[in-house]
């Protein structure tokens, strides 16, 4: 049996609403800070795809990450898969999010108006007038975009295939 490693999941990149604000609050005018948020349960390709392409859409990738609470609420009791300090963990792991931070609530909302980003991404399977935070976004003459996904993958899938192939 191996050794598991007692190391807390925590990375620099892994902050509050309040601290981000201050990082916010210094950053240059002229640079663009884009924001998108998911439940991020089980990492794939599809959400390596869709990240990376957030973050060249701007100078700065912020994720607003649905906190345990908030997954359950929306996916069922039996979501989230992984617990949110782990997804949070391996999502900083990934070059192209620069912060990660939870938020509580069904929609990221709240956080969007905290965060005020230059654009606002969602996947594919979003319409651009669906997207919440749309209003604060364009009232700040920020840009909406909907992402084209990378077709085969979804968390449900993975959830899916582990069940009917009896993967433990």
């Amino acid at each position: 049996m191996s050794e598991q490693l007692n190391i807390e999941l925590n990375s620099p990149k892994i902050l509050s609403a309040d601290e981000f604000a201050k990082i916010r609050a210094d950053f240059p005018a002229e640079k663009k800070i884009v924001f998108t948020n998911g439940c991020f349960d089980i990492l794939h390709a599809g959400h390596v795809d869709l990240l990376s392409r957030a973050r060249e859409q701007g100078d700065l990738l912020v994720l607003g990450l649905n906190s345990d609470k908030s997954v359950r609420s929306i996916k069922g009791e039996k979501r989230p898969v992984t617990g949110q300090q782990q997804r949070a963990f391996v999502l900083a792991g990934l070059a192209c999010i620069d912060y990660v931070i939870f938020f509580d609530e069904d929609t990221p909302y709240n956080l969007i108006n905290k965060v005020q980003p230059d654009v606002l991404i969602k996947g594919g399977d979003w319409t651009v007038d669906n997207i919440v935070g749309r209003d604060i976004v364009e009232g700040r003459g920020g840009e909406v975009l909907s992402l084209p996904l990378l077709p085969g993958y979804s968390t449900t899938g993975v959830i899916r295939h582990i069940r009917e192939n009896e993967i433990e």
